[in-house]
């Protein structure tokens, strides 16, 4: 079988290069090779992925084309004129994503095969990733203002949204696609037509910059799923300067895409000894940009009733209405994947040294003699990691709490988790830096958000949180109890018999419910997320979720003096 594969693979090479063979037929039939080969194991997929990827990779590494189109912003232009070229690098990389999807181990096989056998893809990321970054880079770079200005028009107006995307962000179904115009189908562009090489026009290169995005990020993320070979065998500083160096001009929908495809697949993937190297460089210009974008952004929406998103191109045109709702979908889409990212960074498997809260019921019941150093945690929990560093964890604590305030109940249900981390790592460290924080500023916070209806459906965990707080770290730093007194409608003789039930009961669902009333006899029953909870008779097993615009928050809660962020800042 194998040699008839080679024969047929052989044969493909011969008519290409005839011009009897189109890219993508020959896209089709490596797939289909792919397909075979990894029913036959891991050395039959690197004999077939070598068939397949030598003839390829004689023209992508070429040094002559990189530097003729990618060494300047404006040599982008002159490959955009160059049709046959262009779709030519774009069939490539997106058989790449092809190989990487189709390789490597399948459910049925031997764990402990794969972890002793490479990736059958393992050697081919030095010769493959270094062009796609360059690539990547000449692409993120035309969005910057510099660049921008000074491009031709057909390439400015190539960079504006599809009717597709816009009628996507409006919720309505597609229009009907122009003749010749590509379709994308689960983030694989093709189109045999395109071989034709007309000259490019508006659609044909909008179509071009969203394949190369589309599927250049699958093949990053997919690559760094390999693992040591991908971290430690491809320089990160060119990672960085490809991915993050004009993440300030990004739009919105990029930004989000960017985050999906490469940086949470990373984030998964990157093996604890390589935290320092790779997470500060691509993380910290990612975070820092972000929390100032969504900050100003939803302030925007709920304080002007209008977000404030950088994604002009494509949207302007169109009522006030409908651009609005462009916008608002735009900064929530952006807004849930930064907290998804921020539940990937908390998740068990990246804080493995994370143990879970002994509810003995008592309060202050931490032993103290087992309280670590925050270094302690770092090199096996990402989030001690992150925290650590404070470059990082200043831009991350500042959306975590910001995100409490936005209305939107996805983002905050994917934050929790991250809090959550925050707040074991406050208890079970002597970090006076992290202790103050979440007692002076996640405590209010969480408070805050539970003054959202659209927080509802996420409120035990909001209220869980601070009752974590209240109990572990109430006797380690003053401000729960002063944070409670400067409630509205609580008296010193309601705190006190609130901590009186504390000692009496030895379950955190009873604890939860003690703090849930403390906290709505505190407010006047003004917690909106709370009293809403009330009046909905649940279902355990149905979770429903608000749809449409919700009102924005007011200020109601007194969050006191600026500690605990400010103390890091």
């Amino acid at each position: 079988m194998m040699f008839l594969m080679q024969g047929i693979a052989d044969t493909m090479v011969y008519l290409q290069r005839e011009g009897r063979l189109l890219r993508g037929e020959h896209n089709l039939l490596g797939e289909a090779f792919l397909v075979i080969a990894s029913a036959a194991g891991v050395q039959q997929q690197q004999e077939v992925l070598a068939w397949l990827l030598e003839p390829l990779s004689q023209q992508w590494i070429q040094i002559e084309w990189q530097n003729n189109y990618l060494s300047e912003p404006l040599g982008l232009v002159r490959l955009c004129s160059e049709t046959a070229f262009m779709w030519s690098l774009f069939h490539t990389i997106t058989f790449f994503e092809k190989a990487l999807k189709r390789s490597g181990m399948r459910k049925g096989q031997s764990s402990s095969t794969s972890s002793s056998t490479p990736h059958p893809m393992a050697s081919h990321l030095s010769w493959m990733l270094p062009p796609l970054l360059k690539l990547l880079r000449a692409i993120h770079s035309l969005w910057s203002p510099s660049v921008f200005q000074v491009l031709p028009g057909e390439i400015k107006a190539a960079m504006s949204m599809s009717d597709v995307e816009r009628s996507s962000l409006l919720g309505v179904g597609n229009p009907k696609l122009s003749k010749g115009a590509l379709t994308f189908i689960e983030g694989s562009p093709f189109d045999v037509n395109k071989e034709g090489y007309t000259e490019p026009n508006e659609a044909d290169i909008r179509n071009w910059l969203k394949g190369i995005r589309d599927s250049g990020y699958n093949v990053l993320g997919l690559s760094a799923t390999i693992g040591d070979p991908f971290f430690k065998g491809i320089d990160v500083d060119s990672v960085a300067l490809a991915l993050i160096e004009n993440i300030q001009s990004m739009e919105f929908r990029h930004t989000r895409q960017l985050v999906h495809s490469v940086l949470i697949p990373l984030v998964k993937s990157c093996p604890p000894d390589m935290w320092g190297v790779w997470l500060e460089k691509l993380l910290h210009p990612l975070f820092v940009h972000c929390q100032q974008a969504l900050s100003c952004s939803w302030f925007g929406l709920l304080h002007e009733g209008r977000a404030k998103v950088p994604d002009n191109h494509g949207i302007l045109t169109g009522s006030d209405l409908k651009v609005e709702v462009m916008e608002e979908k735009l900064l929530r889409d952006l807004t849930r994947e930064i907290c998804l990212l921020l539940s990937t960074i908390a998740s068990p498997g990246l804080n493995t040294s994370l143990p879970a809260l002994e509810h003995s019921g008592h309060v202050a019941r931490v032993d103290m003699s087992s309280i670590k150093d925050l270094d302690a945690f770092a090199p096996s929990s990402m989030v001690g990691f992150l925290l650590k560093h404070k470059s990082l964890a200043i831009p991350v604590l500042q959306i975590s709490l910001e995100a409490f305030t936005w209305t939107d109940s996805e983002a905050v249900t994917k934050v929790c988790s991250f809090s959550a981390s925050v707040v074991l790592l406050a208890i079970l460290t002597n970090n006076v830096d992290l202790r103050e924080f979440v007692s002076r500023d996640l405590f209010p916070a969480l408070i805050q958000g539970l003054a959202l209806e659209s927080n509802a459906f996420i409120s035990a965990d909001l209220v869980n949180l601070c009752r974590e707080i209240f109990i572990y770290l109430c006797d380690r730093d003053p401000a729960p109890r002063q944070i409670l007194l400067s409630l509205p409608c609580i008296t010193p003789n309601d705190l006190h018999a609130f901590e009186e039930a504390l000692t009496k009961t030895a379950s955190p669902k009873e604890q939860k419910q003690h703090m849930r009333s403390l906290l709505l006899l505190a407010t006047g029953n003004n917690l909106k997320a709370l009293a809403a909870q009330k009046n909905v008779n649940i279902i355990t097993n149905v979770t429903a979720r608000p749809r449409g615009p919700v009102n924005a928050p007011g200020n109601g809660i007194e969050e006191g003096d600026s500690v605990g962020l400010a103390a890091i800042l």
